[in-house]
């Protein structure tokens, strides 16, 4: 049982690595690269830092602290993304992701940053493995990002929407905020989900991710397919 659990995990992480090399493909020289947070986006950035190696001259902005170390091991220029007004391509993970280009986010704790340079990007590129990709969103659990201040208040506006909230234990994001997961029965209407809680106070960030998301790349059993939004630039 045990040789069979380390099997599949051996599989998935092949297949992040697969999603992850394809996607960096998009990468062009003089770019400037946003880099999310997470298991997945970790095999992206080591990919990209094959290809500096190579000799791909490229500059990177990053979604937590933990990818900003990373980057720069493997010998990616990071800048310090508060001076970057505009970012030409994100690459980074998904916890799901639909047909739509809907994704959920956050499980690594980074949504408000990895929102905030999504927004920034001119192109966003979503890469995973086969078990992340969903007829629908909703079934894993939603992250929200709140304000220590505003968290009794929060929870209870949470409580009161059916979001089954439960405080992530031990946990901190990069900023010194705590994340609250959230546990919706069903997310029928994704983008009514995602008003109500941005107009939260003390909410400062969550993990729908409906209309950032270009394109996605996502490998299964080692074959890798693309998935583009309808209307996504190029």
């Amino acid at each position: 049982m045990t040789d069979g659990l380390f099997g599949a995990a051996a599989m998935i992480d092949d297949d992040k690595k697969a999603a992850a090399v394809a996607a960096v493909q998009e990468v062009r020289a003089g770019m400037l690269v946003g880099l999310g947070t997470g298991s997945t986006a970790a095999f992206a950035i080591r990919a990209l830092g094959e290809r500096v190696a190579d000799g791909l001259a490229i500059r990177a902005v990053v979604t937590s602290d933990a990818s900003g170390k990373l980057a720069r091991e493997v010998g990616i220029d990071v800048l310090d993304f508060a001076d970057i007004a505009a970012v030409d391509l994100t690459i980074d993970g998904a916890d799901e992701i639909d047909s739509r280009c809907f994704a959920i986010k956050g499980a690594g704790g980074a949504m408000l940053r990895e929102k905030i340079v999504a927004a920034s990007s001119a192109r966003m590129i979503v890469i995973a493995d086969g078990s992340k990709q969903v007829e629908r969103i909703g079934a894993v659990k939603l992250p929200v990002e709140v304000l220590p201040f505003a968290l009794a208040y929060v929870m209870r506006v949470l409580t009161d929407m059916g979001a089954a909230p439960v405080i992530r234990d031990n946990y901190r994001t990069d900023q010194g905020n705590l994340v609250v997961d959230c546990h919706f029965a069903t997310l029928e209407d994704p983008r009514a989900t995602a008003a109500t809680l941005s107009a939260i106070p003390g909410i400062l960030g969550h993990g729908l991710f409906l209309d950032e998301v270009d394109a996605a790349y996502i490998a299964t059993n080692g074959v890798v397919t693309r998935l583009e939004r309808v209307g996504a630039s190029d």
